[in-house]
């Protein structure tokens, strides 16, 4: 590891790959990756029954174009157009890419690539190699940057960004066995750390990651859209969400009492309509306000028994109520689905193992027997839809630091499933892009001075745990005002007096104790938007306010800015409308080329 680079990457994900990986192509090679360990992370560690990559449509007859799409991704409000048209424009370049390097997308014969239909998609966008498309998507981008030579520095958490004027000037890191402290100078960085995975205890994000959202605040970028996020059910036991064929094959959902009583309350609330709802999570995975007498009941349902004091399970060994007298009570489209799958028979663990049999392998690899045991559950946060704020080249209000991937804010309130992905591509393309046109600049090593630390007994997992719970309580996707506001005020006097509350054991703990600071700093930015979002805006998206059902669905033209944990409402830019005539942009390209050459 030297001491100065022209650009650092924070991150080994699908984001974090290809932003190493474009800079070398695109001559930016004094460039190095670092992280927190090469095996962690969302991208490697998650998945789900089908991991969606969404694009523009590549196969068959209909139509599609890149500004349709962009006003797809436009429509689901709360997105900048700037966002929305990079992120149609590049989609097939960068899909096709990823097929260059191996990625297993299917296709026919005749190279069509095969495409269905997603969640606020109205198309048939989405594709997917599986459970695992984001691991092998990091996989094929990471034997890439290994093939260039692309140093990592492993087992660092960087636990500040330096800054000069506004500009970046390096970075802080803490070894993660050690806890020494090593300082580097660049020019550029790109933070592409993944969701804030730590803000939450009811989370699917994999253990293995922690984000760092947190950086950019302590830095000094503003958020974006930090009210935003998925919730849905989830296996709590290992992190997975349990959407697609898990809902479709109809399992039991189990209350088990403090007492060990077992009840099927789905049906208790909503008799054979129970089934129907169930169903329907399989696609209608993540809770939406706009479905509270329909499949999100189901969500409500799960959290108010846990929130009860009772577990909630769910049992694939055998039938749910309803079922007793064969499948004719299903919907039509039920039945007409596990029809086509031939799937009207047995226990839902014999559907699942006919219709998708990885799906019980999975848990399988985890230690976890569908066949033989109940698999519990919560109603979890998945995505966060918002994020750091950035421009069209993916940079924050900070000259030099970029962002790409979830931890990026442009995903607005709906988005449709998989466009994450294609975002970790399109968002570090757009950041290398523009990195490759700077002058280089001249640049050391900057100094940084740790702060006084309290050592003696560590109480950093208390604070954690006390912090992700109130948050899981009040702010998830059934949200409390005023229980916001008061956790509001507890997260914002931790982050003022942070070093003077934790203590760590030794020196070891730096950057555990970096990561609780994070998380603070993160908890006091989505706070603040929620709040702001509840009093303007009321129940929208994947947030319950104070109970009332009466949703907002109006377009979202505004997105939630914060800034120092400060919200306020701007309104976002519309959908740019370039030049497009040939001949004009064929003299700027030949302008560009004979300034470079």
């Amino acid at each position: 590891m030297r001491n100065t680079y022209n650009t650092l990457i924070i991150g080994t994900g699908c984001a974090g790959y290809n932003t190493a990986d474009k800079l070398f192509d695109l001559g930016v090679k004094d460039i190095a990756i670092v992280t927190e360990g090469r095996l962690m992370g969302t991208s490697r560690n998650t998945g789900s029954d089908k991991q969606t990559y969404y694009k523009l449509s590549l196969c068959g007859s209909d139509g599609d174009s890149v500004r349709e799409m962009a006003d797809t991704l436009y429509s689901g409000g709360g997105v900048m157009g700037e966002h929305a048209l990079c992120e149609a424009s590049y989609s097939a370049r960068c899909f096709m890419r990823l097929v260059e390097l191996g990625v297993p997308f299917p296709t026919n014969e005749y190279g069509e690539y095969a495409g269905y239909k997603t969640d606020h998609d109205p198309r048939t966008r989405a594709t997917s190699c599986g459970p695992l498309t984001s691991k092998y998507m990091t996989e094929a981008l990471e034997r890439s940057v290994q093939s260039k030579g692309i140093e990592i520095i492993d087992f660092s958490r960087v636990v500040k960004i330096l800054t000069d004027n506004g500009a970046v000037t390096g970075v802080a890191c803490a070894n993660m066995k050690t806890g020494e402290i090593s300082v580097i100078g660049c020019q550029n960085v790109v933070l592409c750390t993944g969701g804030p995975a730590g803000i939450y205890k009811n989370t699917v994000y994999p253990k293995s990651q922690h984000g760092a959202t947190g950086l950019a605040i302590d830095a000094g970028a503003a958020l974006s859209n930090m009210e935003e996020w998925q919730y849905g059910i989830a296996s709590t036991k290992f992190r997975w969400n349990l959407s697609g064929t898990y809902q479709q094959v109809l399992p039991r959902f189990v209350s088990v009492d403090a007492e060990g009583n077992e009840r099927e309350f789905l049906y208790d609330a909503l008799g054979d309509e129970s089934l129907d709802m169930i169903f329907l999570k399989g696609y209608q995975w993540p809770f939406d306000a706009r479905k509270t007498e329909g499949s999100s009941k189901v969500d409500l349902l799960v959290a108010k028994e846990i929130k009860n004091g009772n577990r909630v399970y769910l049992d694939f060994m055998k039938n749910p109520k309803g079922l007793e007298n064969g499948f004719d009570v299903l919907s039509e489209e039920a039945y007409v689905y596990l029809e086509r799958s031939g799937a009207l028979f047995g226990t839902p663990i014999e559907r699942l193992e006919k219709m998708n049999i990885g799906a019980i392998e999975l848990y399988a690899d985890h230690n976890i027997d569908l066949y033989t045991e109940y698999l519990e559950i919560a109603v979890c946060a998945q995505h966060c839809n918002g994020g750091v704020k950035v421009d069209g080249n993916w940079q924050t209000e900070i000259e030099g630091l970029y962002v790409a991937g979830e931890a990026a804010g442009t995903f607005g309130v709906y988005r449709p499933g998989g466009s994450a992905l294609n975002s970790t591509q399109v968002g570090g393309l757009r950041a290398a892009e523009h990195i490759a046109q700077k002058d280089i600049c001249a640049r050391k090593a900057p100094e940084f001075n740790l702060p006084e630390i309290k050592y003696g007994e560590s109480n950093l997992a208390t604070i954690r745990d006390e912090f992700q719970l109130e948050m899981s309580r009040v702010a998830d996707f059934d949200r409390n005002t005023d229980a916001m506001k008061k956790l509001f005020s507890k997260v914002c006097d931790l982050c003022d007096n942070f070093f003077n509350v934790a203590v760590i054991e030794n020196k070891k703990e730096i950057a555990a104790l970096y990561q609780l600071y994070d998380m603070a700093l993160t908890q006091r930015g989505a706070l603040s938007a929620m709040i702001l979002s509840a009093e303007v805006i009321g129940t929208h998206g994947a947030a319950l306010i104070n109970g009332s059902k009466d949703c907002n669905t109006e377009q979202r033209e505004t997105c939630t800015v914060t800034r120092a944990g400060v919200s306020t409402m701007e309104k976002v830019s519309a959908i740019p409308n370039p030049e497009l005539w040939f001949e004009t942009l064929l003299a700027r390209q030949k302008a560009r080329l004979a300034k470079k050459g």
